[in-house]
């Protein structure tokens, strides 16, 4: 189910949940929005829709929307502000600028990391496939990650 979610400034927010998938719905909201933020879609100050708005949108119970943002202010990348909404925020952990890549780097890995977790691979296996990829001849993979 993809649905594109009006949120803040007009700016559309695809997110896809996946009911077959073995990854738990909140991790799979949370690695989207992890994913939005690394390439910038999602940029800081931008607000995220109600809670209950997009739970209601993916058909899924508020609690799990709830819990992913929590977990994802934990984390450091969103802010819940009761009475005004939920924003995004710059990483608290490398400044702007020349780190950007990193940043992004580091959010597509757990991403990855989350995906192979959840079908099962052992980390070892993982790592295999990860080095048999990068020593391939693979074009850049941007167009598949505008279909992710």
């Amino acid at each position: 189910m993809r649905k594109r979610l009006d949120v803040g400034f007009g700016t559309a927010l695809p997110i896809k949940i996946d009911f077959r998938q073995r990854m738990p719905i909140t991790e799979q909201i949370r690695e989207q929005i992890r994913l939005l933020i690394a390439r910038g879609v999602l940029r800081p100050g931008e607000q995220l829709p109600p809670v209950r708005q997009l739970a209601a949108d993916l058909r899924i119970n508020f609690n799990t929307v709830a819990r992913a943002y929590r977990q994802l202010e934990e984390e450091g990348l969103i802010s819940v502000q009761h009475g005004r909404g939920t924003f995004v925020l710059a990483s608290p952990h490398e400044p702007e600028g020349d780190h950007a890549e990193g940043r992004h780097l580091e959010v597509l890995a757990r991403h990855w990391a989350a995906q192979a977790r959840a079908l099962g691979f052992e980390v070892e296996e993982a790592l295999m496939a990860l080095r048999r990829a990068w020593q391939e001849d693979v074009p850049r993979a941007d167009e598949n990650l505008d279909a992710a």
